[in-house]
Parts: structure tokens; sequence; C-alpha cells
């Protein structure tokens, strides 16, 4: 999400560090490096989801599609073919297909990367099914297809949030190793979009579906339809900017801002046997979120993923006492390049949970109710 967030102080150099449990006869903490901040606390979000139902019943009405969504993805779903119409012809080593691709494209795609997470919530229509379409055809100028697969990874993330085993936007513990550097942090910034598309593969895989196939076929169907049409470079003007829009750009930063943890942390609080709760959400506020689907407000998304980006601002206008003093970022840009060079920010910089959480799409038939609790 953002940069500097307005409560945080300068993390000391141990402040990223933090070991796991070894309780000896002095009952002292002792921190390993290159570990994640290990946690035995219950995730954050549902706590303070009762907390806010039970101050502000009035926010349950918030929840619910928003009609908005299927227009705005269709939009930018034109946008996006007509680019590749107009730079059918242009080389892709030319530098005007290189900064559309990069300023029009990735951020065309990057707005559908979004517009699929909003409605793997079941936020563009009541229908589970017309959901899972619209999410196929927001898939298309993407150029692979992904929605299928990612819905249940990304529930499994919220309902098992920092589950070591379940929630793959966790680094493991490979990356945050092998990664541990300015130029290995920058390798993962560039190539992040790789990343969260390999890394589930490693950790756990889901039921594959009708829903995977179709998604696949679809894809297939209408890549094949603009390389017979518009040629190859239009096809590769649709891989270029989903390649960037997870890369070094402005708003591929709220991939790593929204669980980084950017703020100092105590000796109670790195040493899990005291319980002492880590700040493991961030949220942004700023104008970037005109783009992504309100995204930066990732602490209210969490909260109540029931809630539409349409509603998120009048989330926190209700409950804001429950937001004003959280850590949060200014900066998505800032957020990204201290991520690179500040020795103090690393893969490691995730809270981790051993046990909790449930995997969603897997054996499980999951209800919307459950799903959105």
């Amino acid at each position: 999400m953002a940069g500097s967030s307005t409560a945080t102080q300068a993390p000391t150099a141990k402040s990223r560090v933090n070991g796991s449990a070894k309780k000896d006869e002095k009952d002292t903490w002792e921190a390993k490096e290159h570990d994640f901040f290990w946690t035995y606390t219950e995730e954050p979000h549902r706590t303070r989801r009762l907390a806010i139902i039970k101050a502000h019943p009035e926010v349950t009405k918030l929840c619910g599609p928003e009609p908005l969504t299927k227009y705005v993805v269709a939009g930018v779903v034109g946008i996006q073919v007509l680019m590749a119409y107009l730079l059918r012809d242009t080389s892709i080593l030319n530098w005007k297909f290189l900064a559309t691709a990069y300023v029009v494209g990735a951020t065309a795609n990057q707005n559908l990367f979004l517009a699929i997470h909003e409605i793997s919530h079941n936020l563009a229509f009541r229908s589970p099914l017309a959901n899972r379409i619209l999410a196929i055809f927001a898939n298309l100028p993407i150029g692979v297809p992904y929605s299928a697969s990612f819905r249940p990874y990304h529930l499994t993330h919220h309902k098992s949030l920092g589950v070591d085993g379940l929630d793959t936007d966790l680094p493991t513990a490979f990356e945050a190793i092998f990664l541990d550097s300015v130029l290995g942090k920058a390798f993962f910034a560039t190539f992040q979009i790789f990343f969260y598309a390999l890394r589930p593969m490693f950790i756990y895989r889901v039921p594959f579906t009708w829903v995977h196939w179709l998604n696949i076929l679809v894809q297939g169907a209408f890549d094949y339809f603009i390389y017979t049409t518009l040629g190859a470079n239009a096809v590769s003007y649709f891989i270029m900017s989903s390649f960037l829009a997870g890369s070094l750009h402005p708003l591929a930063a709220h991939f790593i801002a929204e669980h980084y943890v950017y703020e100092t942390v105590t000796p109670e609080q790195r040493n899990p046997n005291n319980n002492a709760p880590i700040p493991e959400t961030f949220s942004y506020y700023g104008p970037a979120n005109i783009l992504t689907y309100n995204v930066g407000l990732h602490n209210e998304h969490h909260d109540f993923p029931a809630v539409p980006w349409t509603r998120l601002h009048k989330l926190n206008e209700i409950a804001h006492e429950f937001y004003d003093d959280l850590p949060r970022h200014q900066s998505w840009t800032y957020a990204l390049w201290r991520f690179i060079w500040d020795d103090n920010v690393g893969l490691q910089c995730r809270v981790k949970r051993k046990e909790g959480g449930r995997m969603v799409g897997g054996a499980t038939s999951w209800k919307q109710a459950e799903l959105e609790s």
C-alpha cells in the first residue's frame, strides 16, 4: 500500500528479527536472524469486526454486491482491447509500446487484478455463477487464466491470515533467507507476480473444478482470437501489461504494503509467549485507491470482506474510532522504495501463525455466510 506510517518510528536493526519460541529455565526469548514474527494470538480482524458490529450494528447494511463493478470491468477490458489494436503493428521493443504497456496497460491490468479480487468475494452480483463468469471476463486482457485459481487461495488468505502452510500470501523461509538483501528484495519486487503465481503450487493445491476448465478454455480462445486477428504484438501487449502490473509499478506496491510489518516491534511483542499483538495489516487512504477498487483500505476490507469497494470509506467513517490509531501508509511508492532499500524491512517482516485457520476450496463446502464472517 503506501510508504511511511503516520505512527511509524524508525525501526531498530533488530526489530525485523523474530525467532521461534524457545523457553529455557530463565524463560528468555532467543531471536533468530531471517525468521518471521511468530504469534499465537488470534488474527485481529475477526475480533475487531465483532467489536465494530457491537458498537455500530448499522455497518452490516453496507454489505452486499456493488452493481457498478461490472461496468468498470467492461470499460477497462475495452480500453485494453483498444490499446492492443492500436499497438498491433508496433514492435514490443519500441518505446511507444513499452511506455503504453507501463502507463496504460499495467495500470489497467492492476485494476483488473483487483476487480477479480473484488469479484472473488461475490461483490459484483448476488449470483455466485454470475461472479465467476464476470471474473473470467475480467481475466481476458491479463493474457493467462488465473481468476478461478485466485479465488480459493485468496479466500483462504482471509480465513487463515498468517497461518503457515495455508496463507500463500506469506513468503516462504527460502524466499526470506535468499532474498534478504537490497538486490534480493529488488529482484522480488521486480518479479513478484511470478512469486505470487508459483508459490501456491509449492504450498498446497486447490481442487481443479469446472470453473478452472472454463477459465482456461475461454482465455485460450480469446488469446487465439486476438492472435489471429491482431497479431502476436497484441497478445504480447496483454502479457507485458500483466508483468509490469506486478513489477516495479506504483500500484503494484500494494502487494507488499498490505501486510509487511513496517512498524517498530518491541521485544515484548517479538516474544510470542507474551501474546502481544503485532500490527499485521496496513491501510492506505491516498488517491491511488481510485484506480484500485479502494484496496488501500485493507484493514477495513479484512474486517468486513462482504463490504464492496464503494462502501469501504463509509465503513471507515462510521467506525473511525477503530481505525484512526492504526498504523497506515501515506504513499505506495515510498512503501516500495523503503521495502527495497531499508535494511529493517524485508520478506521476513510478516506475522506468521503455526496453527488455526481453514482452507477454502478443499473438501469442506463453504457457505457464503461463512466466507463473510
